[in-house]
This record gives C-alpha cells, structure tokens and sequence, in this order.
C-alpha cells in the first residue's frame, strides 16, 4: 500500500475547507484489505473534524477537498449536489485529437463488475467537455470538465471518441512504451522496459466553488510526479516538430 503524508499534501486551507493534492495509488476511502492508508484515515489523524467532500478514484491524483465541520460539509455537498462546483481533470490521451469546447452526452450505468459502461435506457445523465490544451504525435493532453460525476465518466466519454486515456486498460487504452517513437531507443542489458506511465493519465487538475461567505475558491494541484515526468518524455520525444 502506497504509503503518503498527509501534511506535505495540503494545497489550500481556510477557516471552512482544507484541501490536499491526492497521490496516485491512494484510496480516498478505508479500504477493506491490507494495510489501510486512505486519505480519510489519515485526515483523521491530522485532524478528527475532517470529513470528505467527495472522491477520487484510487488511481487518479489530485484535488480533493475536504470540510472542517457539520455546515462546511453540508454547504459543500449542496454546491456538489446542484452541479456548482466547476471540476477540471487533465488527461492525456492516445492520438491527436482537436476538442474545443466538444460536449460528450452519453449516459452512464455502473455495471456488476464494477465498472462503468454507456446505456442509452438505463443509464444515468452523464455530460462531459473537453478542450486540447497540447498535440504530441501520438498524444493529445485534455482538459476535461464533467458536469455530473459519474463514476469513471471521464474515462469513458473520451473512450467514446477514440481517445482512451493511456494507460487506461479497463476502458481501451494502452501502457505507453517510448521505445515505440524515441528513435535509437537503447535498454540495457538484461532490463525490461517500464511503461511512462504506470496508471491511467488522469490528474484532477482543479476545484472552484464558493465557500460559505461567498468567497471563491478556486483550487489547483500540481502534476505528481509520474505524470510530469510522462509529460516531459512526450513534450522531448513525440512533440510534432519531431
């Protein structure tokens, strides 16, 4: 179990709200098997009165917001529940594609296995929109902002348009190998070759809401590591001026 400090993760603070930039490899909630190390238990242990907000997939880093009483929690799960917190994820994607403001409707059910699928009778109201911020040869980065918060949605609607995020096997991505575009790509002897990423590229890059007084937050959380770094091979690699 990935092993996090929960101090050195905090992004925002206020009176009302306190906010941490989640690791990838982290559960936001206990987790029922080995040894737990979700961001509630240790939020708890920082500060018993903290409580959730919402979730982050264990694989997706980022934002995630968390209340420090009973009427910031409540102000908050209203604000989540009537659709006015504005949530901006950034994923990079296989091939190029050119969003710019492409809304994806596409409702979504939570199958037996778990996982997410599209269901046009059954399936709950689900909408997306995305935006490219950057083109690679092979990759596109994305933001992505969902208007409802389907579990996996993200990760589906950009499946439904042939732009599976990498690394995403569930929904049709692929690990990404540099040896597939780096020219002279040379691995030493003996070793094998690590994918640039080893869980999906999806980072929640940022939350805006208003707190209880009115004021705006507007929050934002830096790449981890893995994914920065992902970034810097595709930026050095796989730009198009290649």
């Amino acid at each position: 179990m990935k092993r996090f400090n929960f101090k050195d993760q905090i992004v925002f603070e206020s009176t009302n709200y306190l906010a941490i930039n989640k690791p990838p490899g982290v559960s936001s909630l206990h987790e029922r098997i080995g040894l737990a190390n979700s961001v509630i238990e240790q939020a708890k242990k920082y500060d018993e009165q903290l409580q959730l907000c919402h979730r982050l997939d264990k694989e997706t880093s980022g934002v995630l917001l968390l209340s420090k009483h009973a009427k910031a929690y409540s102000h908050a799960a209203q604000a989540f529940e009537k659709r006015m917190v504005k949530k901006t994820y950034h994923a990079i994607s296989q091939g190029i594609h050119k969003f710019k403001n492409f809304t994806v409707n596409l409702p979504l059910v939570t199958t037996r296995s778990g996982r997410s699928a599209v269901n046009k009778q059954r399936g709950k109201p689900s909408q997306t929109t995305f935006d490219t911020l950057d083109n690679f040869t092979h990759f596109t980065l994305i933001s992505c902002s969902p208007v409802s918060g389907r579990q996996h949605q993200i990760r589906i609607h950009l499946a439904s348009q042939n732009a599976p995020i990498a690394a995403d096997e569930i929904y049709g991505g692929e690990l990404p190998f540099l040896s597939k575009f780096k020219k002279k790509f040379n691995l030493k002897k003996g070793s094998e070759e690590q994918p640039m990423i080893n869980r999906f590229a999806l980072h929640a890059y940022s939350l805006n809401l208003r707190d209880i007084d009115g004021t705006t937050l507007d929050i934002k959380a830096d790449y981890p590591k893995d994914f920065r770094v992902f970034l810097s091979q595709l930026q050095k690699f796989d730009s198009l001026n290649h």
